[in-house]
């Protein structure tokens, strides 16, 4: 990891966000760049919280869970954030396996629909 801190510009390219949604995550406390007069600095800190929080959203996770999940960290230390991690992805699995059942019976039904019409329209 970089020790060079990143500018906001540099943060939003390098996470790939755009800038509001940068300013919300500082807005809601999930970030707390340094900052100098206007221009912000993301340090070391603030770029495993970013990454952290980026992980989080792809696993579907709330970002009030996220919140929660780093503040623990701060309160806490290490062994406890990582046994709410561990109770937070036994949930989001089980969540994101009955969400691929359920796509799978829509695309199920759906891929039968479709080849009904289809044959009707060959008739």
């Amino acid at each position: 990891m970089s020790e060079t801190p990143l500018s906001f510009k540099d943060m939003c390219a390098r996470f790939d966000v755009t800038p509001r949604t940068l300013r919300y995550y500082e807005y809601i406390e999930l970030l707390s760049p340094e900052r100098e007069g206007r221009s912000r600095w993301y340090g070391a800190r603030e770029i495993a919280r970013m990454t952290l929080i980026l992980r989080g959203r792809k696993f579907g996770f709330q970002l009030e869970e996220i919140r929660q999940w780093l503040q623990m960290y701060e309160r806490e230390g290490t062994e406890a954030q990582m046994r709410t991690w561990v109770e937070m992805a036994d949930r989001q699995l089980t969540q994101l396996t009955e969400q691929r059942t359920q796509l799978e019976e829509a695309i199920g039904e759906l891929k039968a629909l479709r080849d009904l019409t289809a044959r009707q329209l060959g008739e």
